[in-house]
C-alpha cells in the first residue's frame, strides 16, 4: 500500500530526530537483507524456530512468505502458498497454536470498499527451506461494513483470530468466530475500541498483553479476556514507516519493523508488570480523542510536534487528515 503522507512524515522524523539504538537491544535488532523484501508489512516470531521471523511484502509480490534469521538478517526459506487466489493487499502475519501461520490479506487500498477480505492458514514447516505449501483460505467480512485494516493477531492458546481496523481517530478490535470456516461465513464483530491509528498488533506468548503500534507510537493493553484495557504507552522507535510489530518468542522483546528495501527491525524491551503501576499508565484513554498515535515519550514527542507543524504548513490540515490510496 502506497502511503505518501506516512513516508514523508517518517522521513522527516528520522532525519530530524534519529538516534542510534541502545546497546542493550542492539544485538537483537537486525536489518532484512533480502532484496526481494521491499515492503515488509507484517512480522511474526517463530516459536518452532527460535530467532526466525516470518515476514511478507505488502502487495505486487505474490503468494510468498519469507523466513528471516534475526541473527544475520538473511532469508533462510521462502514459502510459496498454493490453494489460494491471487493475494490482494497482504498486511499482517501471526502464529497460532500448533505452529500454525496465519496471513492477513486484509488491507484495502480503496479505503474500505472490498466486500470481503481473506485470511490464509498454513502449517509452519519443521524444516526451513524453500518450499511450496498448501494453505487454507478463509473469506472474512465485518458485521458493520467493509473497512481497511493492517493489524491481525491470533491468540496463542485459543487460536481465535482478531483484526483491528485502521482509522486515524482510532478503531476497534474485531473478533472472528471461535473457529474459522473454509466454506461458510466468517463474520467479525467489534468487541472493544482501540485508541490508535493502528498499523499492526501482537499478543504476548502467554496471551496476556496486547501491543498495538502506529506510525509514531503505540499502546500497551492488558488482554483482559479479549476486551483490552489500556495499561500505558509503548516505547516505539523512530522508523521511516512503522509497519509491523511482534513479541520475541520468549516475550522479552517487542520487535518493530518498517517498510522499504533493507528495512530495519528494532528490538525494544517488552513492557512488564511495573507498567501497570506506573502513574503514566493508569488505564486512561489515549489522549481523549487525540486520534493519532500515542506512545512517544520525551524528545520524541517534542520532535513529533515540530514535524507536525511542518507538515501542516506544507500540506494544510485537510491533506493531513485525508490519506488517499
Amino acid at each position: 500500500m502506497r502511503r505518501p503522507f506516512a513516508l514523508l512524515a517518517g522521513a522527516l522524523l528520522v532525519g530530524a530526530l534519529a538516534a542510534p539504538a541502545s546497546a542493550a537491544d542492539g544485538d537483537k535488532s537486525f536489518t532484512i537483507e533480502d532484496p526481494r523484501i521491499t515492503e515488509s508489512s507484517g512480522l511474526a516470531a517463530s516459536r518452532q524456530h527460535p530467532g526466525i521471523y516470518w515476514t511478507h511484502n505488502d502487495s505486487d509480490d505474490g503468494p510468498y512468505l519469507y523466513a528471516v534469521d534475526g541473527s544475520t538478517g538473511k532469508t533462510v526459506a521462502r514459502l510459496t502458498l498454493t490453494g489460494i487466489g491471487t493475494p490482494r493487499d497482504v498486511e499482517a502475519i501471526s502464529i497460532g497454536p500448533g505452529n500454525r501461520i496465519y496471513v492477513g490479506d486484509i488491507g484495502d487500498n480503496l479505503g474500505g470498499t472490498w466486500p470481503y477480505v481473506w485470511i490464509y492458514e498454513l502449517p509452519e514447516p519443521k524444516v526451513l527451506k524453500n518450499a511450496t505449501v498448501r494453505a487454507t483460505q478463509y473469506v472474512v467480512t465485518y458485521s458493520d461494513g467493509a473497512r481497511d485494516a493492517e493489524s491481525m493477531l491470533v491468540h496463542p492458546k485459543t487460536g481465535r483470530v482478531y483484526i483491528i481496523d485502521k482509522k486515524e481517530d482510532g478503531g476497534h478490535l474485531y473478533e472472528a468466530p471461535a473457529k474459522l470456516s473454509a466454506s461458510g461465513k466468517n463474520v467479525l464483530r467489534p468487541v472493544a475500541p482501540i485508541e490508535l491509528w493502528a498499523t499492526d498488533a501482537a499478543l504476548s506468548p502467554d496471551g496476556e498483553r496486547l501491543a498495538v503500534r502506529g506510525y509514531f507510537g503505540g499502546i500497551d493493553y492488558d488482554w483482559n479476556g479479549g476486551v483490552p484495557q489500556r495499561i500505558g504507552r509503548l516505547d516505539v522507535p523512530l522508523q521511516r514507516q512503522g509497519e509491523s510489530v511482534t513479541f520475541s518468542a520468549d516475550g522479552s522483546k517487542l520487535m518493530y519493523g518498517t517498510e522499504g528495501a533493507g528495512s530495519e527491525v528494532q528490538a525494544e524491551d517488552a513492557p512488564g508488570d511495573e507498567a501497570a503501576r506506573s502513574p503514566s499508565g493508569g488505564g486512561s484513554s489515549a489522549g481523549s480523542g487525540e486520534g493519532g498515535d500515542a506512545g512517544m515519550s520525551g524528545s520524541v514527542k517534542v520532535g513529533a510536534v515540530a514535524v507536525a507543524a511542518v507538515l501542516l504548513a506544507l500540506f494544510g490540515l485537510g491533506r493531513l487528515r485525508r490519506r488517499r490510496p
